[in-house]
C-alpha cells in the first residue's frame, strides 16, 4: 500500500499554445478566454483538471482505484447507486429522486467513492445530487492559468467543401461549400499555480502514488489531447516546492514569486515561441526547509 502524504506542496506549471484555442468561452462564441481589462489570456482550473482526468482515464481505462467520476457522458446518480449497491445498502424506488441517507450510510459510500475514483480523492466532488454520497474537499487545487503577456486572438474563416442538406446544395447550385470560423491564438505562454494539502489528502486517501500520477499527468496530458481546435499545446515547466512538514514552511505566494519569467528580446514584437522567454528560479528567496524539485 502506498504511503500517506506527509508534506505540503505547491507547484508552478508553465504551458504554451501555438495557433490554437486552449480554452474557449461559450459565452463569447468559443473565443479564447481573456481578461477584458488587460487582454491577458485565461485558462480555467476546470479545463486543466479535465485534461488530467482524461490522461488518467486513457492510462487506466476506467479501472479501480483510478476510475474517473466526471467522465464524458457519465450519469452521476447511476454511479452513486453503484456505491450504495457495493456497500449492501438498498434503495427504494423513491430514492432515485432524492435520498438524504443516514450519516453512517453516507460516510460508507463517500469512502467507497474516494477509494475507487481518482478525481474524487484528488480534486474533490459534490455528490449530493439525488442519491446522496456526500461531499469531498480535494487536496489538490489549481488556480486559473494566465498568459505571461497580453494576447490577440484571431478569427479565421475556414471552408468546408460540403453542405449538410440537399436544400443547401440547391441554393448553391452545386457549389456545395460551407463557410465557418475558428478562433486561435498565434502564441501564448501560460502560468498557473497549485497546492497539495497533506491534511486533506489523508482524509480522501490521496497517497504518494496518486501524487506521482498527478505530476505524470501534468507532464504528459497535452500529448493525448491534440485536436485541430487546440493547435500545438505543450507542457514547458513544472517546478514543485516540497515543504518539510504538513503545515508548511513558507507562504505559498513567496514560492510562486520565486519563479520569474522575462522576455529575452524586449522589443515591441509579440512573442511567437517559447525561446522568447527566460525562466529564472530565485533560489535565495526560498527557505532552506522547502525543497525545490524541477520536474521539467
Amino acid at each position: 500500500m502506498a504511503n500517506q502524504i506527509q508534506n505540503r506542496y505547491e507547484f508552478v506549471y508553465l504551458f504554451d499554445v501555438e495557433n490554437g484555442n486552449p480554452n474557449g468561452d461559450p459565452d463569447a462564441g468559443n473565443m479564447p478566454r481573456i481578461d477584458p481589462e488587460t487582454n491577458f489570456g485565461i485558462v480555467t482550473d476546470v479545463c486543466l483538471k479535465r485534461k488530467v482526468r482524461n490522461y488518467v482515464d486513457v492510462k487506466f481505462n476506467d479501472k479501480s482505484p483510478n476510475r474517473i467520476y466526471i467522465r464524458e457522458k457519465s450519469i452521476l446518480n447511476n454511479t452513486h447507486k453503484e456505491a450504495y449497491d457495493a456497500n449492501g445498502i438498498k434503495l427504494s424506488d423513491s430514492d432515485d429522486k432524492k435520498r438524504k441517507g443516514s450519516g453512517d450510510e453516507v460516510e460508507k459510500v463517500r469512502k467507497w467513492m474516494c477509494d475507487n475514483f481518482y478525481d474524487i480523492r484528488t480534486f474533490g466532488a459534490v455528490m449530493s445530487t439525488g442519491i446522496n454520497c456526500g461531499q469531498v474537499r480535494g487536496p489538490v487545487q489549481i488556480n486559473f492559468g494566465k498568459s505571461v503577456e497580453s494576447i490577440m486572438p484571431l478569427e479565421i474563416t475556414i471552408t468546408r467543401m460540403a453542405v449538410a442538406t440537399e436544400d443547401e446544395a440547391k441554393k448553391q447550385q452545386g457549389d456545395n461549400r460551407t463557410m465557418g470560423r475558428k478562433h486561435v491564438i498565434p502564441y501564448a505562454l501560460y502560468k498557473t499555480e497549485g497546492y497539495v494539502s497533506a491534511f486533506l489528502a489523508n482524509q480522501t486517501g490521496f497517497n504518494e502514488d496518486d501524487l506521482n500520477l498527478f505530476w505524470e499527468a501534468l507532464l504528459n496530458m497535452f500529448e493525448h489531447d491534440h485536436s485541430a481546435a487546440r493547435g500545438k499545446m505543450n507542457a514547458r515547466k513544472l517546478i514543485v516546492f516540497k515543504h518539510q512538514t504538513a503545515l508548511g514552511n513558507a507562504p505559498s505566494y513567496k514560492l510562486f514569486d520565486a519563479v520569474k519569467i522575462d522576455r529575452v528580446n524586449k522589443n515591441d514584437l509579440p512573442s511567437r515561441n517559447f525561446e522568447d522567454y527566460e525562466i529564472k528560479l530565485v533560489r535565495d528567496s526560498v527557505p532552506q526547509n522547502v525543497e525545490i524539485i524541477e520536474m521539467l
